[in-house]
C-alpha cells in the first residue's frame, strides 16, 4: 500500500471515528432532554397538588385575578409586581407585613401570575390598566396609591393618564420608565429549555440562584412550586412580547403635575444607560416628586425592604395621601 493510500485510509478512519463521537454526543443530549422533559411533566402534575391557596379570586373579564387584601389602614395601596414574578404576593410578603401596619395593602396578581388564571385578552398596556382598575372597582376602592416593581412603572404612568382622579400617587421600586430602551426578547430558546425541563434541572442544582430567594425564606418551597407552574405562562409570554408596543405607545407620558410620585432607584442597574437620570426626569416637574437611590440591584424590595417601607410611609404622610 502506498504512503498516499495509507494517509487516505487513516483520514477516513479518523472521520468515521469523529462521526461516531458526534453521534454519541447527540444521542446523549437527546436522551438527556427526553429524561428532563419527562421528569418535568410528571413533576408539574404532582406539584400542582402541593400549591397552597392564599388570597381570594375576583372574576375579571374572561378569567380570575387573585388578590391578597391585608391591613386596615384608612389609606390603600394597590401593589403591582415586576414582569414575570411567579408569585407577587409571596415575593412582596415581607414588605407587605410592614406596610399593612399603616395601610390597607391589596396585592394584585395579574393574569398568568401567582394563583390567577390565564386570559385570552391581549396583554397590551391598555388592557392591563383596565384590569387593574376593574379589581379596584370590584373591591369598591375609589382612592388609592399604586406601588410596584419594575414594569409596574410603565403601567402606572399609563394608569395616571386614564384614572387621574382615583390614583392618589405612585411609589416605584426600580420601576420602568416610558423612555427606557426596549430591545425586545426572543422567547423561543427560553420556551424550549423550559418545556424540556432544563430550567428545572438548573434550579435543582442551584435553587437560590435560580429562584432569586434564600432557602431560609419560609415560603421558599411555595415560591419554587409557583415558579415551576408559571414559568413563561401564556399570559406572561404574551405580555413580554407585547412590551415593544407598550413602550412605544408610552413614550412621552408623564404623571400629572400635582400627583405625588416617589421612585426608589437601584444604584447598580447596569442593564440600562442613564437609569438614574431617566427617573430624575420623571419627577423633576412634579410638585411632590422625589427619587431615592439605594445600594443594590433591581430587586430592591428584597434587600432594602426596611428603607423602602420607612421612606414610603414618610412620603405618603408628608404628601398628605
Amino acid at each position: 500500500m502506498t504512503k498516499q493510500l495509507k494517509t487516505k485510509s487513516l483520514g477516513v478512519r479518523l472521520l468515521k471515528g469523529l462521526g461516531k463521537v458526534i453521534l454519541g454526543i447527540i444521542t446523549i443530549l437527546i436522551v438527556s432532554l427526553v429524561i428532563t422533559f419527562t421528569i418535568h411533566q410528571i413533576s408539574l402534575k404532582s406539584e400542582a397538588k402541593r400549591i397552597e391557596s392564599y388570597g381570594e379570586k375576583l372574576k375579571v373579564f374572561d378569567g380570575e385575578i387573585n388578590i391578597v387584601d391585608e391591613g386596615k389602614g384608612k389609606k390603600t395601596i394597590l401593589l403591582l409586581p415586576g414582569q414575570g414574578t411567579a408569585s407577587p404576593y409571596l415575593d412582596f410578603k415581607p414588605m407587605i407585613e410592614e406596610l399593612k401596619k399603616e395601610y390597607r395593602v391589596v396585592t394584585i396578581e395579574p393574569f398568568g401570575y401567582g394563583l390567577s388564571s390565564q386570559t385570552n385578552r391581549r396583554r397590551s398596556v391598555e388592557n392591563i390598566v383596565e384590569e387593574i382598575h376593574q379589581v379596584a372597582k370590584e373591591l369598591n376602592i375609589s382612592k388609592y396609591t399604586l406601588m410596584g416593581h419594575s414594569i409596574a412603572g410603565l403601567y402606572a404612568v399609563n394608569y395616571a393618564r386614564v384614572y387621574p382622579n382615583e390614583m392618589e400617587g405612585f411609589v416605584g421600586i426600580d420601576s420602568s420608565t416610558p423612555e427606557q430602551p426596549w430591545p425586545g426578547v426572543d422567547m423561543s430558546v427560553f420556551d424550549f429549555l423550559k418545556t424540556a425541563g432544563v430550567f428545572r434541572a438548573l434550579i435543582k442544582v442551584s435553587p437560590e440562584t435560580g429562584l432569586g430567594v434564600s432557602q431560609d425564606n419560609p415560603d421558599f418551597e411555595q415560591i419554587k412550586l409557583l415558579t415551576m407552574k408559571n414559568m413563561s405562562s401564556p399570559a406572561m409570554k404574551d405580555e413580554l412580547q407585547e412590551l415593544r408596543n407598550s413602550f412605544t405607545d408610552s413614550r412621552g407620558l408623564t404623571y400629572p403635575k400635582n400627583m405625588p410620585v416617589l421612585l426608589f432607584v437601584a444604584d447598580n442597574d447596569r442593564n440600562q444607560k442613564n437609569w438614574l437620570e431617566m427617573h430624575q426626569d420623571q419627577v423633576r416637574e412634579l410638585d411632590k416628586g422625589e427619587w431615592i437611590q439605594l445600594l443594590g440591584a433591581h430587586y430592591l424590595h428584597h434587600t432594602q425592604m426596611e428603607t423602602i417601607v420607612k421612606e414610603t410611609t414618610n412620603f405618603l404622610k408628608n404628601g398628605q395621601i
